[in-house]
């Protein structure tokens, strides 16, 4: 039998022969990221900015793909894109600074300020901040119609909480809808206005702005889905509605200056931003941000990602480290995987690059040995395949061994036998990224 150590070595050791070509981060950090976006671009088609810093100096920074399909218009460092839920850590900023000046409490409750909306006197202003509200995840048929901002609101009123509020925590949209709305209520601006001048002006982000429905946006990203292989326009989306979780759009080099702002004290105060980056649930969920995510390579991480008909972003503070990683696409590019793999380099890890995934047909009769609890990963089969957590993410066979997951080919699943011949390890990758995990003691 062999210990735990020499179990160990054998599967680091096991890691290096069973992934395909590996980058192991040179002295020289912009090489490894060049090769790791170009394969990002040329494998996975990612279609958007990245930018890299640490301690203000940008490490990397790139365009890549389209801006628009149809005129062959190039993505640039100067692109806008539009940040999809990144937008939310800047409704917390206003609201925060409205709490700085006096203006409003965290507890004051929403009927303060919407009367009218169900359960109003039972929510406060930090339930929904912090995803504690009930309030239901989000309204896309609606964000998506043409009604007037009147009707949707009338009809966003009739959509049943999740729970009571403040007994337990769940990701809203609507939640930051209504802080949208607040913010305007207070100080007697739009939205939009207020974010302007309050904050994209104090910050020199010159090259942000909150979409409307009629203005011109220029050097604006236009967005697409994938759709049977090949990428179509996305879908009609009412900016009068979809506001406050949503809306704000900005370049990558602008989210560096906002990334500095929160450094200091500009914006707001040390203790406006203990508040925003204090995390209040078991799901890390801070004002705005997620604070260490179980993603952070070990590093504190304050961050948030965001996705919606073709905007995919990414935005990721390592603070103690003073690193920026950021990614914005325009194509439903998996930007926070990516950014994952990018953040992964900057602190000297080895990353795979990405390659082309074939299916492959196996025998299931071993997938027997292969299901079971892997720490948090649930291998199921059902019939003839497998299943990744859910009945969701099947995963597809590229070897005997090794599978892809059917909604992103760039997470992988590897069985790893032991001695015996049992498959009590699996090594994941995630945007290149490995991680071992050993089955659960019980089974």
């Amino acid at each position: 039998m062999k210990n735990r150590n020499q179990t160990s070595v054998s599967l680091a050791v096991l890691l290096f022969t069973i992934l395909p070509t590996v980058l192991f981060c040179q002295k020289n950090t912009a090489t490894v990221i060049e090769k790791y976006m170009q394969a990002q671009h040329d494998i996975n088609q990612f279609s958007g900015t990245v930018l890299v810093s640490k301690n203000d100096t940008v490490l990397f920074k790139k365009a890549y793909g389209f801006a628009d399909y149809e005129q062959k218009i190039k993505n640039t460092i100067d692109t806008k894109f539009q940040l999809a839920s990144v937008t939310k850590q800047f409704t917390a900023a206003a609201i925060l600074q409205l709490v700085q000046e006096g203006k409003l409490s965290l507890n004051d409750p929403l009927s303060r300020f919407i009367p009218d909306y169900p359960k109003a006197n039972q929510v406060t202003i930090h339930m929904l901040l912090s995803h504690s509200s009930g309030l239901a995840m989000g309204f896309k048929n609606i964000a998506t119609s043409t009604m007037s901002a009147n009707s949707a609101y009338n009809e966003i009123k009739k959509m049943p909480y999740e729970f009571e509020p403040g007994t337990n925590t769940a990701y809203s949209n609507i939640g930051y809808y209504l802080l949208a709305k607040i913010i305007e209520s207070v100080s007697g601006k739009k939205y939009s206005t207020y974010l302007q001048k309050n904050i994209f002006e104090k910050a020199g982000m010159y090259n942000t702005g909150v979409i409307t429905s009629d203005a011109l946006i220029p050097n604006n990203a236009k967005n697409y889905i994938k759709e049977n292989d090949h990428y179509v326009s996305n879908p009609y989306i009412n900016w009068d509605i979809n506001y406050g979780h949503d809306g704000v759009y900005a370049t990558v080099e602008d989210l560096a200056l906002w990334d500095k702002a929160l450094y200091g004290t500009t914006l707001l105060s040390e203790k406006m931003k203990k508040l925003m980056f204090t995390p209040y649930n078991t799901q890390n969920w801070g004002y705005g941000f997620v604070i260490n995510p179980f993603y952070n390579h070990g590093h504190e991480l304050i961050a948030h990602d965001g996705g919606f008909f073709g905007a995919m972003t990414s935005f990721n503070r390592f603070t103690k480290d003073r690193v920026l990683v950021t990614v914005l696409s325009n194509n439903e590019s998996l930007s926070h995987i990516i950014a994952y793999g990018l953040s992964a380099l900057v602190f000297k890890k080895e990353v795979t690059l990405p390659y082309k995934h074939k299916k492959i047909k196996v025998n299931p009769f071993i997938y027997d040995q292969y299901k079971g609890q892997f720490g948090t990963i649930e291998i199921i089969k059902m019939g003839t395949k497998l299943y990744y957590n859910s009945m969701e993410l099947e995963l597809f066979p590229e070897s005997k061994t090794k599978f892809f997951r059917s909604d992103d080919n760039d997470r992988t699943v590897e069985f790893i036998a032991n001695e015996n011949g049992s498959y009590n390890s699996i090594v994941v990758t995630k945007g290149g990224v490995k991680e071992i995990f050993t089955k659960n003691k019980q089974q």
